[in-house]
């Protein structure tokens, strides 16, 4: 018997983490990227301003639904710097990085902070876990073959061809939007929820009666509504390839924390303009290892990690955006289908307590 296999598995599963940690650590890929955010920042809101300019200057005009779509794009932007920032990957101060996503998301976007934080937490620690993921409960669709199981009637009929209209992710933002404002009118307790209030409600009165003195009704409606299409289906591109297809983990099942994020997580490949659309998030799994690390350092870290996978046999899973929608769609046109049998899955067999 070597000495390795001496070592309880536990342990070595917790130390093949800690040996990655330490050479992304020595790698300097953790320090703070102040003149990357600050530039990102001030560039950001500079654009935002002048987008507003535009529509004062341009008046009535169908012509704003240009306009309308670039505040989509800057929105969605600003969207991911609220989710670096919520990350601690900004600032050492967690109040500096609390105060700027409770800003950039609630002030800018008109998303709540605090609702966001909690259950973007819970997916981080258990990402693609039944009864854990909030990502992956209840909703529209059916993420899993238990939720599918559920479905009768019409809606199961319909979950079988679910896939199809993955489109309807552009009313991402608008659910986002009303999810945020639910939370905070449900009086529960969160943090600094009365300032969180102020941010979304000036944000939407601002925004609202901007349109409002600008376009007529139907011309604000529409600018309105390119506007949040276009951000709902951006977020939506930055979010659904990172786990949608990639295996579902049954509530008993324990997993070290390395095979726990990689093994749920998908790569998108591309270069700047990809990172650019995603926000650094083409690079999952680097960021769920890692979440508190800058986004520009994620590529300079996925070698490491790919490495380290391929030396310790965890698959690391990187594809196209397009191939990644052809898995995502025809998971969801399947999923009732997908059940886990512990004798067959060698991850669950691995894995299972």
């Amino acid at each position: 018997m070597t000495r390795t296999e001496t070592v309880p598995r536990r342990v070595r599963y917790v130390s093949t983490y800690t040996e990655l940690s330490q050479q992304v650590q020595a790698a300097g890929l953790l320090r703070r990227r102040y003149g990357y955010y600050w530039s990102k920042i001030v560039i950001t809101i500079a654009v935002l301003s002048g987008i507003w300019v535009l529509f004062a200057f341009l008046g009535d005009s169908w012509f704003q639904l240009i306009l309308a779509g670039g505040l989509g794009v800057v929105l969605t932007q600003l969207t991911f710097l609220g989710h670096d920032s919520a990350h601690r990957q900004i600032f050492t101060s967690h109040r500096w990085n609390d105060w700027t996503s409770r800003v950039l998301a609630g002030a800018f976007v008109g998303l709540s902070h605090g609702w966001w934080m909690t259950k973007h937490s819970r997916h981080h620690a258990n990402p693609n876990k039944e009864g854990a993921d909030p990502d992956i409960g209840p909703s529209a669709f059916a993420f899993t073959p238990a939720i599918a199981a559920k479905r009768r009637g019409l809606a199961a009929r319909l979950t079988r061809k679910q896939g199809y209209f993955f489109p309807l992710a552009m009313f991402m933002g608008l659910a986002l939007h009303v999810a945020s404002v639910q939370r905070l009118l449900h009086r529960e307790q969160l943090k600094h929820r009365w300032w969180e209030i102020t941010f979304i409600a000036a944000r939407f009165g601002g925004y609202l009666t901007v349109l409002l003195l600008v376009l007529p009704p139907g011309k604000a409606a529409a600018f309105f509504g390119v506007q949040m299409a276009l951000f709902g289906l951006l977020l939506s591109g930055a979010f659904a390839p990172n786990h949608l297809g990639m295996p579902i983990v049954p509530p008993d099942m324990k997993i070290d924390f390395l095979r726990r994020q990689v093994l749920m997580s998908r790569n998108i490949r591309g270069g700047r303009l990809t990172t650019f659309a995603m926000g650094g998030l083409n690079y999952q799994i680097e960021h769920h290892l890692f979440p508190n690390m800058p986004r520009p350092n994620l590529r300079k870290a996925q070698a490491l990690v790919r490495e380290h996978c391929a030396k310790h046999d965890v698959r690391y899973t990187q594809t196209s955006f397009v191939s990644a929608y052809r898995v995502i769609v025809r998971y969801l046109n399947t999923v009732e289908h997908a059940t886990i049998d512990p004798f067959r899955c060698p991850l669950t067999a691995q894995y299972r307590t």
